[in-house]
């Protein structure tokens, strides 16, 4: 268990803050040790080593993030307006990532790349904390939007094979109209994404994408960390260089990103306590430990992780 959740153990909430600098820090390990509602996600082990970005992009821009086994390009797609074709920009931010894992979850849970939303995905927002109604389903419904049109491609390298997923994330989409606007209603994942889920998943705590679920970079962290440390054979030293390569992509500076990432990093370790992660001038050091999700609690929700 990390430090600051021993200390809300040992002093409680308020107790901790005498001892930890990062109010943030320990606000969000209290919040994901005290839900007691559970749940586990389901994400693409692709998308736990490249990711979206964290802000709007111009509507026309390429998102590429390359690292040393994966490649991810993500092109913005088009829609058909009474002023004409236009681009609709990538996807980008916290929404668009809870989204995606809404979707991969309830795929791989109802083994069915058909996936009901409106409601459903309404409801499941909600759960996660995120406001359903304003200028936040509004936020939601842009990024709905931006997913189902872009086109991805996933290149990753496992020993000496590469494979390669390239398609739309999504095959088919309808959206319906009521006095809110545009809603997605149901989606269906294109079948080449839906056969690369159901082989590489990643299990996630749903405490844990509650608890830092408006903070793009912690997401990213936390879903890295949770396929990273459960299978690493021994120690593990990753570089600021490399680390900037994969998360510092919406940074110009390596000295800004370091700064925010290692902030973000307190925030994604506050919900993964078994974590046995350790930063120094060179980077981090990763260490082999116990999965984000006991592997009874994945079976549990529906699937037999395999290593």
């Amino acid at each position: 268990m990390g430090r600051v959740h021993n200390l809300i153990e040992q002093h409680g909430r308020q107790g901790a803050l005498s001892f930890v600098e990062d109010r943030k820090e320990v606000d969000v390990a209290f919040d994901f040790m005290s839900d007691e509602t559970g749940g586990v996600g389901f994400l693409f082990s692709g998308w736990c080593q490249a990711a979206l970005p964290h802000r709007k992009q111009p509507d026309d821009h390429v998102w590429v993030i390359e690292t040393d086994h994966t490649k991810l390009l993500v092109e913005p797609g088009s829609l058909h307006t009474s002023k004409g074709v236009v681009r609709v920009g990538v996807p980008y931010g916290s929404r668009a990532r809870l989204i995606l894992l809404y979707l991969q979850t309830e795929a791989i849970k109802t083994n069915s790349r058909e996936i009901e939303l409106g409601r459903s995905l309404r409801v499941w927002l909600g759960k996660l904390g995120v406001s359903i109604g304003g200028k936040s389903m509004k936020e939601v419904r842009d990024q709905a939007l931006r997913l189902s049109r872009c086109r991805m491609t996933f290149q990753v390298a496992k020993g000496k094979q590469t494979g390669i997923v390239n398609q739309n994330i999504v095959d088919t989409a309808l959206f319906t109209n009521d006095d809110t606007g545009a809603l997605l209603e149901t989606v269906k994942l294109s079948e080449g994404f839906f056969e690369q889920l159901k082989h590489h998943p990643v299990p996630l705590q749903e405490s844990a994408i509650r608890a830092i679920s408006n903070n793009s970079q912690a997401l990213d962290i936390y879903c890295w960390l949770a396929y990273r440390l459960h299978a690493l054979p021994s120690d593990c030293q990753i570089s600021w260089p490399a680390l900037y390569a994969q998360f510092g992509r919406s940074y110009a500076r390596l000295r800004k990103f370091r700064e925010n990432f290692l902030d973000s990093l307190k925030i994604a370790l506050a919900v993964y306590p078994e974590a046995d992660v350790t930063a120094n001038e060179h980077g981090l050091i990763l260490r082999q430990s116990h999965p984000a999700v006991p592997k009874r609690l994945a079976r549990k929700a529906g699937l037999l992780i395999s290593e």
